[in-house]
């Protein structure tokens, strides 16, 4: 498995946003869907990481969009052949890792309550439930967290 920053409007990049647009929008309303599109996630203050397999398959994405005061952790998914090989918390270390090399030490996060697996593993890199940040509004759907 190689991670690295890469563009995320390359063909197989964006099969992997639909998957993940296709997964979460009949879980939650429209008003409960808070996913960025490629535009924002191109934008110089967004890193955005692509975890690939050996066969130089994109298995798997994730982004932080450095906001003043902290980084915003979104678009993190892992096709379903990629799962259960640790490659979302390889995605989400080196995240942190190259957030904090450009002087981001605190993260944030919104994700669904409908997202179990999700919460295990941001609670396990030490993510702790918060109240909303940034633009964001309460919402029942919504699980916010930070770190740092």
């Amino acid at each position: 498995m190689q991670i690295c920053l890469e563009r995320p409007d390359q063909p197989d990049i964006l099969t992997l946003i639909d998957a993940l647009d296709a997964y979460q929008k009949p879980l939650y309303p429209a008003a409960s869907h808070h996913g960025v599109d490629i535009a924002v996630l191109a934008q110089p203050h967004v890193l955005f990481a692509v975890a690939r397999n050996a066969s130089g398959v994109a298995a798997g994405c994730g982004a932080i969009v450095i906001e003043a005061g902290y980084g915003e952790i979104k678009r993190m998914y892992v096709a379903p052949e990629g799962r259960g090989k640790g490659t979302a918390a390889k995605i989400l270390a080196f995240l942190e890792a190259q957030a904090i090399e450009r002087g981001c030490t605190r993260f944030a996060l919104e994700t669904g309550i409908y997202q179990p697996e999700a919460i295990a593993l941001y609670e396990k890199f030490g993510y702790r439930r918060a109240a909303p940040f940034g633009s964001y509004s309460a919402d029942p759907m919504s699980v916010f967290m930070r770190k740092g």
